[in-house]
């Protein structure tokens, strides 16, 4: 099929490439030229192509896919000057994998429908390691038709998907996604700096605590580099707090309560203060006290 992938950041660049790998035809577009001159050279050998626009890259695609970093980005790559619904063809269909609010979701949705063009709102969680290999978790929100559609195209790089409701409702599931995420890494950090101070061998416990009922992927993934004091990668801090800013709001929203998020947000709030906004979520450890011997 003919394919376009909007914005090639460290998630949409492999993904655009398993689509085509997969033996679409596939046209880019990244703000950065660049970042599109290496993709192409990357995946040249498949029936690839960039375009300098949005409106450009869609021309004529079945479906649109985009990924970039925030609801201002995303409402610029759609909606903005040369932006790509005005040039989607009608019965396309455009897949947001952006992490944005359920808000903009259903306005993009009822903005497509307006325009004949179906819309699904599918963030994704796995993060560079997961897109990689091909194997994201995606939510998606939207009508169960154009997920039908569209679902053969997600297997080629994710290993889990799943239609969660109408527009918004992948959004909403990710934002519980995070709400989880946030609780595990801070308990994972005291965790961590208590087996350390107790005077354990913090390698050790994690090889025997994980494959029990503690066990998880941020343990798994995360653990061995935090006890290293490693946080030069991953998933950064300040997008995990708009991942967070939004499930807040939301939650004030529907008067639902959420007091360990809000706690692990001003956590993260310390971290960015202390110059940390690059630094892998995991660095949530680094806030609390150092790994000397006990008395």
């Amino acid at each position: 099929m003919k394919l376009a992938f909007l914005c090639l950041g460290v998630m949409g660049y492999p993904m655009a490439g398993h689509l085509a790998r997969a033996g679409h035809q596939v046209t880019v577009y990244n703000r950065m030229g660049s970042r599109s001159d290496a993709w192409l050279a990357e995946f040249g050998a498949f029936d690839v192509d960039a375009a300098p626009s949005p409106e450009g890259a869609v021309a004529g695609a079945e479906f649109v896919f985009v990924c970039t970093g925030n609801d201002a980005d995303l409402t610029e790559v759609l909606l903005g000057e040369e932006g790509a619904l005005s040039a989607m063809l009608k019965s396309s269909c455009l897949v947001d994998h952006t992490t944005a609010s359920a808000e903009l979701a259903r306005e993009l949705a009822a903005r497509a429908a307006g325009r004949g063009v179906g819309w699904l709102d599918a963030p994704v969680s796995g993060g560079q390691v997961g897109a990689e290999a091909g194997a994201l978790t995606i939510m998606v929100g939207g009508e169960e038709a154009d997920y039908r559609r569209t679902s053969p195209l997600l297997d080629v790089y994710a290993r889990k998907h799943l239609l969660m409701g109408p527009a918004g409702s992948g959004q909403l599931t990710k934002m519980v996604n995070q709400i989880c995420i946030a609780g595990l890494v801070q308990a994972l950090s005291e965790g961590l700096r208590f087996a350390q101070r107790v005077g354990l061998d913090g390698e050790r416990v994690v090889e025997v605590i994980s494959k029990g009922a503690a066990g998880s992927w941020q343990m798994e993934n995360r653990a061995h580099t935090m006890l290293r004091g490693e946080f030069e990668f991953g998933f950064a801090v300040e997008w995990m707090r708009k991942d967070l800013g939004m499930a807040l709001a939301e939650a004030r929203r529907v008067a639902t309560e959420l007091p360990v998020t809000e706690i692990v947000d001003r956590f993260y709030a310390e971290v960015e203060a202390q110059g940390g906004s690059r630094l892998d979520t995991s660095s949530l450890i680094t806030l609390l006290p150092g790994t000397e011997a006990p008395d």
